[in-house]
């Protein structure tokens, strides 16, 4: 039978820097992670880099824009709320034993900013992320890019030993702070049975079955999916609103998922991957097909697979979303 699994949650990575106040977060660990992956602690005070408390700004909730049309009976009535991009001001201190090692520091850590502007072998450009842990454990994050700032104070004495990008600017094209745990559903079928050995069985080809899922956050999040085979056919519907997708694996070239090969369906951006990178887009029942989010709260789904047999799976992965750090 289907088995429903409760949320996995992901370990948080190590090297958490020790906390301290920030304004608009209070006492906090931060730490920014460069394209490359290298973790580079903003809030040791010990450290040849971190950040000045005085100044910072934009890590409060996201931006809006009200569109609205006029009222007959007088006033307006709001058609539309869009979440704008958010610009966090983070200036940072940095120093050095002498001067050779400042200048190093220096450009090492400007160079970890301005990479994100930099496209790599794909031609895209890979944001860095800005991490917020919580002594409790838990922790938030939100994908950066450098906008400006990256300048000393051009006063005397500066620039020798010791030097402050105080306007250092940081663009968030995603105005929304992630949960830097992911939160996970696992569903899977069990293994086929003998129908009268012990005691009358049934053994279904498809997982089937309705649950609820839970999304912590403040606004809607846009899971990922990941199915493992066997499978021929895979159905997700959102029962609350009846918005449903279904991804017919032999109406593609890969044809029917075979034990143990996966496909991964991503909701924002639009997209559906084989486990070998195969572009398996066309197998979803356009244009009836809707890519549903999770909005906050509870939220009743339904998932589904025809031909599955022992080990056939369905893992749906999200980070909640919030609108503070």
């Amino acid at each position: 039978m289907p088995i429903i699994a409760a949320p996995v949650l992901s370990p948080e990575e190590p090297g958490t820097p020790p906390p301290i106040e920030i304004p608009e977060v209070g006492y906090a660990s931060i730490t920014y992670v460069d394209p490359t992956g290298r973790r580079w602690p903003m809030t040791d005070l010990s450290a040849a880099w971190y950040t000045l408390a005085e100044g910072v700004s934009g890590l409060g909730a996201a931006t809006y824009v009200l569109t609205a049309d006029p009222h007959p009976r007088g006033g307006t009535k709001l058609r539309h709320v869009q979440a704008q991009d958010r610009t966090i001001v983070w200036p940072m201190h940095v120093r050095g034993i002498d001067h050779t090692v400042f200048t190093k520091n220096w450009r090492d850590l400007g160079r970890a900013f301005t990479r994100t502007l930099r496209t790599g072998a794909d031609g895209r450009l890979t944001p860095g992320w800005l991490e917020v842990a919580r002594p409790d454990g838990s922790g938030r994050r939100i994908a950066v890019y450098y906008h400006s700032g990256w300048d000393g104070l051009g006063q005397t004495a500066t620039g020798i030993t010791w030097d402050n990008a105080s306007r250092l600017t940081l663009y968030c094209e995603d105005p929304y702070w992630e949960d830097l745990q992911a939160q996970t559903v696992h569903r899977e079928t069990g293994a086929g049975v003998d129908y009268l050995a012990p005691y009358p069985a049934v053994s279904s080809s498809q997982v089937l079955g309705a649950t609820t899922v839970e999304n912590p956050g403040d606004v809607d999040v846009w899971p990922t999916w990941v199915i493992t085979g066997p499978a021929t056919s895979i159905q997700f519907t959102r029962s609350d609103t009846g918005d449903a997708f279904t991804l017919d694996m032999e109406d593609t070239e890969h044809g029917a998922l075979l034990a143990g090969q996966t496909v991964t369906i991503s909701t924002d951006p639009p997209g559906v991957r084989s486990d070998t990178g195969e572009n398996l887009s066309d197998g979803l029942n356009w244009p009836e097909a809707v890519l549903w989010s999770i909005p906050p709260g509870a939220t009743p789904v339904i998932f589904q697979l025809s031909g599955a047999e022992a080990g056939s799976a369905v893992d749906l992965t999200y980070h909640p979303r919030y609108e503070t750090a």
